[in-house]
């Protein structure tokens, strides 16, 4: 089979089953596991997979662009959550990171709710500074305008200063090996001094992102609490039920 074939085996078995193993791949195109590394090395050179050990997973499918993502899967993530407001409660401190997730759920916060929200995002802090009791904390920092978000070294040394009750951490990519993984090193940086400031983290995380993962790590996948998605009896979700993780 040529190079070519191979690659478009691998992409298609990728799209259809959502990781591949070097192993099976081995077998399934009768080549030498190093001919399969060599070429899911290339494919991830693309930035056409994530190599993770033993095989690849794909990348989230998610758009970049915070004015993109907005409209994107927006049912589902208002079913998210209204699901993620049973865990709030007046008194509380909580961190909002930058995702279209988060957003959603400042926009739901009853009017009598009384918490302070810490936050990065430039959209949840024009939402909040409307609430009648909401108490916000904004991080500072460097805003870039393609995510809207606050970042660098100074909004990681606020994060260090702060203690919050739950960090509610929008998702780009979920997977049981691969941890919690984002598109940008920046902003990876921050979601993990986050996670690090909270003392129980919830991930918001529409079913298309689990099992995929992209170059920049948050945290292991047992940095989080409870994940709260829009299909919580898929198949695909018991390995993070499995490692003690709440999903609702």
């Amino acid at each position: 089979m040529l190079r070519e074939e191979r690659l478009d085996y691998i992409l298609k078995k990728l799209q259809t089953d959502h990781k591949v193993l070097q192993a099976e791949l081995s077998s399934d195109l009768q080549v030498s596991e190093d001919t399969v590394r060599r070429d899911l090395e290339s494919l991830a050179q693309n930035g056409q997979l994530i190599k993770v050990r033993g095989g690849a997973i794909p990348h989230s499918p998610n758009p970049y662009s915070f004015k993109e993502r907005i409209v994107y899967h927006e049912d589902d993530k208002k079913h998210i959550a209204t699901k993620a407001l049973s865990y709030l409660h007046n008194g509380q401190t909580i961190i909002l990171d930058g995702g279209t997730s988060t957003l959603m759920l400042a926009k739901l916060f009853p009017a009598n709710l009384h918490i302070r929200v810490i936050t990065n995002s430039v959209p949840i802090v024009a939402q909040l500074i409307e609430h009648p009791v909401i108490e916000v904390i904004f991080t500072g920092g460097l805003i870039g305008k393609d995510s809207q978000t606050a970042g660098g070294m100074d909004t990681i040394r606020m994060l260090e200063k702060m203690r919050a009750d739950i960090c509610f951490l929008g998702i780009c990519s979920l997977h049981p090996d691969a941890g919690v993984t984002g598109l940008d090193l920046g902003e990876a940086d921050v979601k993990s001094a986050m996670v690090e400031s909270a003392n129980k983290t919830i991930a918001l995380a529409t079913s298309d992102k689990m099992g995929t993962a992209e170059p920049f790590k948050v945290c292991n996948i047992t940095g989080l609490d409870t994940i709260i998605t829009d299909k919580p009896d898929l198949p695909s979700l018991k390995p993070y039920i499995n490692l003690g993780i709440q999903v609702i």
